[in-house]
């Protein structure tokens, strides 16, 4: 067992209502992880006042997320946050509403519906689009450089990144960007504005119906078209599990990858050593990238239902049980993590948990490493002395992920830039 001297020091058992209360905090939201590193000592396998429980070490996270006795379903889901108060009751309006996609299947269904996407959402159409994303990361930067040595790293790179590359994927035209934009915004609030976010469902798959016909009579080189393409061998995706596809890669490629954006370029700026080891050896930078996600990564939890009676420890979860994998802290775990508080881009390879693990692992991974790979690897070396500008920032209210409304930095340009 390895140890850290960054976590917190030991106190009394913290009782279920301390930490209900503590998740809901302004010191959770600005930094979850001290509470993570004591529910992983006192009580890892946490049952809260409303009946959900918490996994926090990363044996047992790793664990769950391979175990189908733990089920992503859409309709057991729904019927389990339907029978409780609260966000959960509002949430099952959402997963009832949505279609039955890779996200919220089981196996084998899951499996089937992973394999027909795979053949349209490959690696190789993924690293195609390198050259692209570097182009727009460029002029993103180019246009925030010229407004002077202050910027939003938010509002200027991360966020307008991740649209520009998800709309070009799937060849969303120009003049509707704006548009999904708005949606994207929307359904990423969704714990903030439910209502809000049922109308934008609807919205968009009114949208994507239309644009899938548009595809069917024009084909292109777009994700779109390539989804289209394999309704017509062998088995094929229902027009139903289509259109949720397209829903579902489009929505999830977007507010994640800014998050991962931001979050990471903060952990640098707060790690300068790091910072200044990523300068000196550009090359780190993919290794790099991994070592963000397991840091800091925006999505901290993730949400299952027991399917059958799971024992872990002394504890037993039983059927109809919702249970929160929570990610962030299975990834500061000191038992899996040599100093897991300390960001390490030379940290020997490890299998991190921030995309998940098993039959659900990221389907957009390589995506997401690959525009925050360049986007980060740019910033660091087109903007040197690059700082933070706030000793003040504001997260986004919603315990399940990690996400900073905006990340204000002051940099310099070199004279022959």
């Amino acid at each position: 067992m390895t140890t850290t001297t960054d976590d917190p020091p030991a106190g009394p058992h913290t009782g279920p209502d301390e930490i209900t209360a503590a998740m809901l905090s302004p010191e959770f939201r600005r930094d979850p992880y001290p509470l993570y590193a004591r529910m992983r000592r006192e009580c890892p396998v946490h049952r809260s006042p409303q009946g959900i429980w918490y996994l926090t070490r990363y044996a047992d996270v790793e664990q769950a997320l391979g175990d189908l006795r733990l089920s992503n379903d859409r309709d057991r889901m729904t019927r389990a946050f339907g029978a409780r108060d609260g966000g959960l009751r509002d949430l099952s309006r959402l997963t009832a509403r949505l279609g039955r996609v890779m996200s919220n299947t089981d196996p084998p269904e899951h499996a089937r519906l992973r394999k027909l996407v795979n053949k349209a959402f490959t690696a190789r159409r993924v690293e195609a689009l390198r050259d692209r994303v570097q182009a727009v990361v460029d002029q993103l930067l180019d246009t925030a450089v010229a407004a002077g040595p202050v910027m939003d790293v938010i509002a200027a790179l991360a966020s307008p990144l991740p649209h520009s590359v998800v709309c070009e994927l799937f060849g969303i035209p120009d003049a509707d960007r704006d548009r999904v934009k708005e949606w994207f915004r929307a359904l990423g609030r969704i714990t903030e504005d439910i209502d809000r976010a049922v109308e934008v469902v609807d919205q968009f798959e009114e949208y994507l119906m239309w644009l899938v016909a548009q595809r069917r009579g024009a084909p292109g080189d777009d994700l779109i078209s390539g989804l289209v393409a394999t309704q017509g061998r062998g088995d094929r995706l229902t027009d139903s599990e289509l259109l949720s596809t397209c829903f579902m890669l489009i929505t999830a490629g977007d507010e994640t990858t800014t998050h991962l954006i931001g979050n990471g370029t903060l952990a640098l700026l707060r790690h300068p050593d790091q910072l200044a080891r990523l300068r000196a050896d550009p090359a780190l930078i993919r290794p790099a990238v991994d070592e963000m996600v397991r840091y800091d990564s925006p999505t901290q939890t993730i949400v299952r239902v027991v399917a059958d009676e799971v024992a872990l420890g002394d504890r037993t979860l039983a059927a109809g049980d919702v249970v929160y994998l929570v990610l962030a802290a299975a990834n500061r775990d000191p038992d899996r993590f040599e100093a897991p508080d300390r960001l390490d881009l030379t940290r020997p390879v490890t299998r991190h948990l921030g995309f998940g693990n098993g039959p659900h692992f990221c389907l957009g991974a390589p995506l997401a490493r690959l525009e925050t790979e360049l986007a980060i690897g740019t910033i660091v070396r087109r903007l040197p002395d690059l700082r933070l500008d706030t000793d003040q920032l504001e997260w986004r209210p919603n315990p399940l992920q990690r996400r900073l409304t905006a990340l204000p930095v002051t940099y310099r340009t070199p004279p022959n830039h």
